[in-house]
Formats: C-alpha cells, sequence, structure tokens
C-alpha cells in the first residue's frame, strides 16, 4: 500500500480553484461594512409643519445626522443641550444656527461654544457691542470638521470663492463684511476688530467649529438683516 500524504495548504486551495469549489478573493476589495455614513442632505421644508412653523425637533434630528456623519462624540444628553434657531427667517436649511454652549462665565469673561452648521449653511451676518455690564465680544474660530467660510471686514475677495452663494433670504441677498478666510479643519480664525461685522458659511459637508470668546450676552448681538433682530 502507498500512504497518502497531506496536501499542502497552497497545493489545496489551488486544487480546490481548479474543481470550481472555491474563489480566489481581491484584497483591493474592502471589507463590507454595516455603518454607513447618515445623510446630512435636508430640503427646508423638512423643518417647517404646514403651517410654516419651525419644527426644533427636525432641526436636531438634522444636527445630530451631522454629528454622527463628522465622529462628532455623542455623550448622554446631547440632544438636549443642543440649541437651534433660523432667525425667524423660515429658511434653516440655508440660513440657521445650532451649537452646544459648553461654557460662558460672565464674571470670568470666558465662553466656549460648538457651533453646528449643516452644508451651505449660513450663519447670519451679525456683529458684538458693549454690553451693561460687559466689553464686547472678542472671539475667533477653530474648524473642526468640514469647511467653513469666515467672513469679516476687510479686502473683498468674495470674486475668489464662487461658491460662496449669499442666500436671497438673508438681507436681500447681501452681505456688508466681504473678506472671507477659508477655515479647513485645525485652522484658526480671529475676528478682525472688535465691534466688526463678521459670519460664516459651511461647505458642502457642513462644518462643525469651536467658538472661544468673552463672556457671549445675546442682548449685545446685532444684525446686519433687520428681520432677523
Amino acid at each position: 500500500m502507498f500512504a497518502i500524504k497531506p496536501l499542502s495548504a497552497i497545493a489545496l486551495t489551488a486544487s480546490l480553484m481548479l474543481s470550481g469549489l472555491a474563489t480566489p478573493t481581491s484584497a483591493a476589495e474592502p471589507a463590507a461594512t454595516s455603518e454607513q455614513k447618515p445623510s446630512i442632505e435636508f430640503a427646508n421644508e423638512y423643518f417647517y409643519n404646514d403651517a410654516g412653523e419651525f419644527q426644533e425637533e427636525k432641526a436636531k434630528d438634522a444636527i445630530m445626522a451631522l454629528l454622527k456623519y463628522h465622529n462628532y462624540p455623542i455623550f448622554d444628553g446631547i440632544r438636549e443641550r443642543i440649541f437651534v434657531m433660523d432667525y425667524k427667517a423660515g429658511r434653516f436649511a440655508e440660513v440657521g444656527l445650532s451649537g452646544i454652549m459648553y461654557a460662558n462665565h460672565q464674571v470670568n469673561q470666558y465662553m466656549l461654544l460648538d457651533i453646528f452648521l449643516l452644508p451651505n449653511q449660513m450663519l447670519a451676518e451679525h456683529w458684538h457691542v458693549d454690553g451693561e455690564e460687559t466689553p464686547a465680544k472678542r472671539e475667533g474660530w477653530l474648524v473642526r470638521n468640514g469647511i467653513s467660510y469666515i467672513a469679516g471686514i476687510g479686502e473683498d475677495n468674495m470674486a475668489d470663492f464662487p461658491e460662496v452663494k449669499i442666500p436671497q433670504i438673508h438681507w436681500d441677498g447681501k452681505v456688508s463684511a466681504k473678506h472671507i478666510v477659508k477655515g479647513e479643519p485645525g485652522s484658526f480664525t480671529d475676528l478682525a476688530e472688535i465691534l466688526s461685522r463678521h459670519w460664516q458659511m459651511a461647505g458642502p459637508e457642513g462644518a462643525i467649529i469651536t467658538e472661544v470668546a468673552n463672556y457671549a450676552d445675546g442682548a449685545a448681538v446685532r444684525r446686519s438683516d433687520p428681520k432677523m433682530n
């Protein structure tokens, strides 16, 4: 009798492939994953009921999707801490502001805010005046995720950014601050000058921005568009 020698792993694989029982796999093929990024595209109608009233919970749904899209830390109670506003303009998908105020101390004069902007959403042009008990806001912005076009006073370079289109709902399509800095992840931009007007607009994947400043007094905010005050 002849002893039957076991096939090596390579020989066994080749034998199975020749017999059609095994198929080769390509190392270039990515493994399938059950986790896909959520959609962050929302029509403006999604945020309003039939009476045209702003639906804050719908806006929070969109912001939560944005946070998950960018892998923002989702902690217990985060949804309840998110604020959303549409400036009473009725076009939240185009002009709005959302975020979490992590700290705002009047006595010690410091503030920490994370701003959340949906794709191509504009944070309305505004400026800060002195409050009754506190000085006008000094601030700067660190872009964490996405792109934010940060605009302030200075040389008009808006022609260099044709992708930035001011929504008609905002002051009839106008702004007064026309110097844009393209904020990308890791970039920090200061307010050009105290008391000066400024605004932002997110890129196609939205933006998450950390704002640092002295105390933020809501009563000391002025907006360029009168109907948004």
